[in-house]
């Protein structure tokens, strides 16, 4: 039996994974971020000893705090990655870094393959960027990075649960039109990264970057309609705007759209396309998920 050790297992990714783990009767160790400080050498290895796999879903996910404090966002994306690799290398376990699309600058036209040019337009990118460059470099063999975008799921802070909420409060929402990427819901990521855990130790899933985002494209303003469509509201309620009315610290990749080539070298299925997940995703999320949260997480 595949043991696993999960970081961050108290948050929406985290918790999501566990779930899926524990249901295909793996052996699962969870760590929240109370319980484990992944910046932490000693504690690091005495947490990994023993495991076959460690996902990484240990996060600083508050994206435009990360402007204010770089130094403390990337202490926990970047130099608590290359810790756990360390811990991983010297134990023998592969390690499954969970990155972002933000390593990117978000001008591009097409999707970004794995191996393209990273250059992160904003310091969360930056230090995510850090902690996968150490992922890479210390495990060669072991060593996966799965990078996503647009999450959200029923245990925690994200878009699709503010829409949710927001149409109990107003008549009309005005919402980005002029950003794409690939909404994606943390139960099928959590899925992915199980399958690829379990191709890993099995040798077949060579190492290295994988994008794990939903299939297709939207923009917050389309996921948003589909949102409201989904559960029975009027999506003509949404309306569409620009960024510029929405003025954040962290500049946001216009373009975070993710080529999924590489999950063939693996035999690991890419994900299902965005609104199909969505509509799966609100049985769980609408009524009783939570919507309580604003905006946007990271991974």
């Amino acid at each position: 039996m595949t043991r696993w050790l999960i970081t961050g297992a108290g948050g929406m990714l985290g918790r999501d994974l566990t779930d899926v783990l524990v249901g295909r009767g793996a052996e699962v160790t969870t760590s929240t971020r109370q319980e484990l400080d992944v910046t932490d050498a000693a504690a690091a290895r005495a947490a990994v000893a023993g495991h076959d796999v460690v996902v990484n879903a240990a996060a600083w996910t508050d994206v435009d705090g990360a402007e204010a404090d770089e130094a403390a966002a990337t202490r926990i994306n970047g130099e608590g990655p290359r810790v756990l690799a360390q811990a991983c290398a010297d134990s023998g376990a592969a390690l499954i870094q969970v990155s972002t699309d933000y390593v990117f600058p978000g001008d591009a036209a097409e999707p970004y393959p794995h191996d393209a040019p990273t250059s992160p337009v904003n310091a969360y990118g930056r230090g995510k960027l850090v902690g996968e460059e150490a992922v890479t470099g210390l495990l060669p063999e072991r060593g996966y990075v799965v990078r996503t975008a647009w999450l959200y799921g029923a245990h925690g802070r994200n878009f699709v649960a503010t829409m949710l909420n927001l149409a109990g409060q107003r008549e009309t929402l005005d919402v980005v039109d002029d950003q794409r990427g690939q909404p994606t819901w943390t139960v099928a990521l959590a899925r992915q990264i199980a399958d690829l855990g379990e191709a890993a130790v099995a040798g077949r899933a060579p190492a290295g970057v994988y994008h794990g985002t939903a299939s297709g494209t939207g923009t917050w303003f389309d996921l948003a309609r589909a949102a409201f469509e989904l559960t029975g509201l009027d999506p003509e309620r949404v309306r569409p705007t620009t960024s510029e009315k929405f003025v954040r610290p962290a500049r946001r990749p216009a373009y975070s759209v993710l080529a999924h080539d590489r999950w063939a070298e693996a035999g690991v299925a890419v994900q299902p396309e965005w609104r199909e997940q969505l509509a799966e995703a609100l049985k769980v999320i609408a009524p009783g998920g939570r919507t309580d949260a604003p905006g946007r997480t990271g991974a």
